[in-house]
Order: structure tokens, then C-alpha cells, then sequence
């Protein structure tokens, strides 16, 4: 998995209309060399890399620390997609349009001749993975999933923390629509490292998962063992204790995250249903994030299952010199280049005209060996 660690503070404002114009510009140009040279799967690939993704945001001139680098790239890239004919769309976005991801992906999967269902409910369970299986206190609010003729998908999701005011962004890629591999997910995660990150889908969670199910499916039980935790946590002497544990610090670190409550209509289902696998169980209406950490509470307090704690967001990688091709949208490192902008546009107009690459992969030599001034990454506002 890749990872990163970056800033993605909560910016205002809107893109100004000449430069989204030559951000579609470019990124259709950029976006068809990259299908030509690698294929539906090699773009796929890298959209899913959260290096190349903000590298990609840095280059078309959006700013380098935002959560917009998300949101408005995203959007560019699905426009872009939209009016070429590559073999590769984009369903959902931010907002209402996350919502209306499964209708745009009926539609797309329909263009290509690729059965739907599948690709809808990954998308549900991709989206329940980061909102409510692994949890560092962000609500998911921006959703979009690529799929090409071939089946391949990605997906490209951002919650934001509003106590914080930052954001998070995660990324998937999968060849195939097998839900059965998506509970070892990410293909990588950008974002500032949580100390505590409640991670039911962590590699050595299966253990965790099983108890979990398992705890759901006692009903009514469970909310009487969450009593006597709130009970312990608050000093009251009550009929359990666990033994060597500081109640009032675990509690602590679950109520960090945000409300400990219980759905129990989700747990009737869970029963009713008789759910064994944890993928299903995530898919269940209702299933939230609080009754998640409730029912984790109760496993690791009363039954002695702890979850991970590991938050995925682990080494520092920085893509911040991409953003010296044409400038930024405000000002770092420097005022977008207007002129610089509409040459490179004109530039990679010729060469998707003639179908020479060789200049690119000199460029690539020399380019890849350059580190920025420190000095000029500052944060933008």
C-alpha cells in the first residue's frame, strides 16, 4: 500500500472560470497520453496512487494543500473523461453526486456490456470500509468511482473532520469486482496521521471481525453490557470489572471518535440474517459508525477481542514539485503563468498529433532529478 502523510485543510472559494478551462484542457490531453501509452488499467493504477493523484492536482495548477485538490481534480478528471471516448468513466463526485453513484454506474457499466451489480456494491462497501470499519473521525462526503470496459475500477473517496478542519482522502484499486478481496483494502491513504484509528480491517483483524458479528447477533445483550462499561467508566461499582484494565482510558480513546450508540435494528437484522461474513455484515441498513464502536467497546472490555488501533496513514512522500509546472491557483509557489499554461497546453497538443513521446521521457531525466526550495512550500489560504 502507499501511503502519505499531507495537510488537506477545509479551503473556500471556487476554481475561477478561465483556469478550470485550461485545467480541462490539459487534463484531457494528459488523460488520453496516459491511456495510449498504458492502457485503461496503467490510468486506473495511478489514479489509485495518492502520490501520482496529487501530483496530477499539483500539475493542472490546483493548490497543492487542499481539500479542493480532491473534490476539483476529481470533477475535472470525470468532465474530461465524460467527453473522450477512452474506455474509462467516472460515476458519483462530492456531495449529492456521491449519492447518485449507483445509477451512474448502471448506466456506464450498461455502455460497456459489464454487469452492474457487482460495481454497485463495492462501491457501497468501499464507502462503508472508510466511514465506518476503519474510523479516524472523518465523515466521508465525496465518493467516485472510475470503471473501465474491461471491469477494472478504482475509487477515489475523501471524508473531512470538521473539528479539525481537514481532510482525508483514500484510494482503492481492484481488477475485478470480487468483494471478497476488499477487506484488505486501500491502495493508499493521504492524510495527518491519527494516534488512534479504530481499524477493523487491519491484516491481523479477522479475529476482531468474527467477534464482532457475533456480539451483534446477542441482541439486546449487547446494550446491557454497554450500560455496565458506562457504568465502569464513570466509577460506579457494578457486578464486572475487567481485570488490569483502566475502563475510563478505553472509553476515552472510543469516545474520541465521536458517539458510542447502538442501532438495534441493525443487530435485529444481523440475527435474522444469520450473517457470518464481515463484508456482509458491514452492507447491513443502519450499520453505523457508533454502533461499530460500541460493539468493539463491549468485545474488547467485556470478552478481552481487542481491534487495532493502526492508522493506515504511515510515511511522508511529497509530490509538491509538480506544482512548479504552471503555478497555483493561489499563488504557491507562484501566480499561475497564464502563458506558460496555454503553451504546455499547445504542446502536448503537438504531440498527441504526431504520436512522439521520446521528448517526455528526456524531460522525465532530467525533472526527476530536481528538488523544489523548501523555502517556497508554504500554505495557501
Amino acid at each position: 500500500m502507499r501511503s502519505g502523510v499531507a495537510e488537506l485543510p477545509l479551503h473556500t472559494g471556487k476554481v475561477p472560470p478561465w483556469l478550470a478551462n485550461r485545467m480541462r484542457k490539459l487534463s484531457k490531453l494528459v488523460l488520453k497520453i496516459l491511456v495510449e501509452e498504458y492502457g485503461t488499467k496503467g490510468l486506473l493504477e495511478r489514479l489509485a496512487d495518492p502520490v501520482w493523484f496529487q501530483a496530477f492536482n499539483n500539475l493542472i495548477g490546483m493548490d497543492w494543500d487542499s481539500s479542493g485538490s480532491t473534490t476539483v481534480t476529481t470533477g475535472i478528471i470525470k468532465e474530461a473523461l465524460a467527453e473522450l471516448d477512452l474506455g474509462v468513466m467516472v460515476a458519483g463526485g462530492k456531495g449529492k453526486s456521491s449519492r447518485n453513484t449507483p445509477n451512474e454506474l448502471e448506466k456506464i457499466a450498461s455502455k460497456f456490456e459489464l454487469d452492474p451489480e457487482p460495481y454497485v456494491k463495492t462501491s457501497r462497501l468501499v464507502a462503508k470500509v472508510d466511514s465506518v470499519a476503519l474510523q479516524t473521525g472523518y465523515q466521508l462526503y465525496h465518493h467516485a468511482f472510475f470503471l473501465d470496459e474491461e471491469g477494472n475500477w478504482a475509487v477515489v473517496q475523501q471524508g473531512m473532520n470538521t473539528e479539525l478542519r481537514l481532510a482525508r482522502r483514500y484510494h482503492w484499486f481492484n481488477e475485478k469486482p470480487d468483494v471478497e478481496e476488499l477487506l484488505n483494502p486501500h491502495k493508499g491513504v493521504a492524510g495527518v496521521k491519527r494516534e488512534f484509528a479504530l481499524n477493523t480491517v487491519d491484516k491481523d483483524s479477522k479475529e476482531v471481525q468474527k467477534a464482532i458479528i457475533e456480539i451483534a447477533q446477542e441482541g439486546r445483550r449487547v446494550v446491557r453490557d454497554l450500560e455496565t462499561i458506562k457504568a465502569l467508566s464513570k466509577g460506579y461499582a457494578v457486578f464486572y470489572k475487567p481485570r488490569d484494565v483502566d475502563v475510563r482510558e478505553v472509553v476515552k480513546r472510543y469516545e474520541s471518535l465521536g458517539k458510542i450508540e447502538l442501532n438495534l435494528k441493525a443487530l435485529e437484522f444481523a440475527k435474522e440474517l444469520a450473517i457470518e461474513n464481515y463484508k456482509e455484515f458491514l452492507l447491513i441498513k443502519g450499520l453505523g459508525p457508533g454502533t461499530l464502536r460500541a460493539l468493539a467497546l463491549v468485545g474488547e472490555l467485556i470478552y478481552d477481542v481487542k481491534p487495532s488501533w493502526r492508522d493506515p496513514v504511515t510515511h511522508p512522500i511529497d509530490p509538491f514539485k509538480f506544482a512548479y509546472a504552471v503555478g497555483g491557483k493561489d499563488r504557491v509557489p507562484f501566480r499561475i503563468e497564464k502563458g506558460t499554461y496555454d503553451e504546455l497546453i499547445r504542446f502536448l497538443e503537438r504531440l498527441t498529433e504526431t504520436g512522439n513521446r521520446e521528448i517526455l521521457k528526456r524531460v522525465k531525466k532530467i525533472s526527476e532529478k530536481w528538488k523544489f526550495p523548501e523555502e517556497e512550500k508554504i500554505p495557501t489560504f
